[in-house]
């Protein structure tokens, strides 16, 4: 009896056990539902993120073109300037009495002048009616022109010490903002030294200047040469700008030009941006980054970033659907993040099942059921 039981025990044990196992095996095979984007072509303007810094439009230093004591200072530091607006006063005395000379010294060599335009007319008369001899009448028309030779020179010396003392008076040579004086009151400043005074700044408009790799400015020309990018526009490139606490720059600015020649030290060609700044809010030296718009990619693929990972070299990879319904892991070359996306020049083409949802639920080889991406949140809601 005991033997029966057993045996009828096992056996149940054993049906139990296979049903078991049926079921487990039914359950593993059901696939597994993905959340998916169907990636399709889209037009994207590519733009191109630069480093900078700024610089004023006009720098002017105003430095000292004569000798002679500092006696006083006509602006504020730091103020807006206009442009022949006096700065500086340099004692002018020396000048004064320099520009008086050169008048005195004019006006005895026109008085010799006109003595001896007289004298030579005279000779004239003379040497036609042989009362005196040619050389006589040589040596007093040579006499003349060395007179009007001191006129000239007179007269040049007379513009050089008014000239002089123009430049006691120092005045902007532009319009802007002026810094710090760099003298004071009672400085003795030199013409040879071209002893600096200050400098004044017109920082409206501003430039900016930039610098990008020459490797990427010859990917940008071959992509429009080939037709894979089409240009932005004709004309000046606009540029905005994002300043140094990650702000954008309320007013856009153009591309000047780009330089011809690349640096061989860095490997990188400069480039140089024009801004207003109405409100003085740019200044020079500041950090800030351009974002320049290169061309319009008519077919460029969008790769939600949710959907990229990276493999044990660090190289992007995504889980794409294939006809099969089956997952395959494809290894991606990215150009650039585009929003929330990465802009993909291959590994997946258009049409393609890109999976974003259910990632750690399966691996390369399995077979799923892809459903649009957020439909598979709401089923399970």
């Amino acid at each position: 009896m005991n033997m029966r039981f057993a045996l009828s025990l096992a056996v149940a044990l054993a049906l139990g056990a296979g049903c078991g196992k049926k079921s487990g095996v039914a359950a593993a095979a059901k696939p597994v539902e993905v959340g998916v984007v169907t990636l399709a072509p889209t037009s994207v303007t590519l733009t191109k993120e630069l480093p900078g810094r700024t610089s004023a439009f006009r720098v002017a230093e105003v430095r000292a073109r004569v000798n002679g004591i500092v006696l006083k200072r006509f602006f504020t530091e730091g103020s807006d300037v206009k442009e022949g607006q006096q700065l500086f006063a340099i004692d002018p005395a020396p000048y004064r009495a320099a520009l008086d000379s050169a008048r005195a010294t004019l006006a005895r060599a026109e008085a010799n002048a006109a003595n001896a335009r007289i004298q030579a007319e005279r000779y004239a008369d003379l040497v036609r009616d042989n009362a005196i001899s040619k050389q006589e009448y040589e040596n007093a028309a040579a006499t003349l022109k060395a007179s009007d030779a001191d006129v000239a020179a007179g007269r040049a010396a007379v513009q050089t010490a008014r000239i002089n003392l123009g430049y006691t008076t120092v005045t902007s040579p532009v319009r802007g903002r002026i810094g710090r004086s760099a003298v004071t009151e009672g400085a003795y400043v030199q013409q040879a030294q071209a002893t600096l005074l200050a400098t004044v700044q017109q920082l409206d408009p501003v430039y900016v200047d930039l610098t990008q790799s020459s490797v990427d400015a010859l990917r940008l020309r071959r992509d429009l040469a080939d037709g894979k990018l089409e240009s932005a526009g004709q004309g000046q490139a606009k540029v905005k700008l994002v300043l140094e606490d990650g702000r954008e720059y309320g007013l856009p600015g153009a591309l000047q030009f780009a330089d011809v020649t690349v640096d061989p030290g860095t490997g990188s060609i400069a480039l140089r941006a024009l801004f207003p700044n109405p409100r003085g809010e740019l200044l020079p030296g500041m950090f800030v980054r351009a974002r320049l718009d290169q061309g319009v990619n008519p077919e460029a693929l969008l790769v939600p970033q949710q959907a990229v990972t990276r493999d044990q070299k660090g190289l992007p990879t995504a889980l794409v659907v294939n006809a099969e319904r089956k997952v395959e892991r494809r290894q991606l070359v990215t150009d650039r993040a585009i929003g929330d996306a990465w802009l993909v020049s291959s590994g997946v083409k258009a049409g393609e099942q890109v999976i974003v949802e259910g990632l750690q639920k399966v691996r390369p080889g399995v077979e799923v059921t892809p459903v649009p991406a957020g439909a598979t949140k709401q089923a399970s809601r």
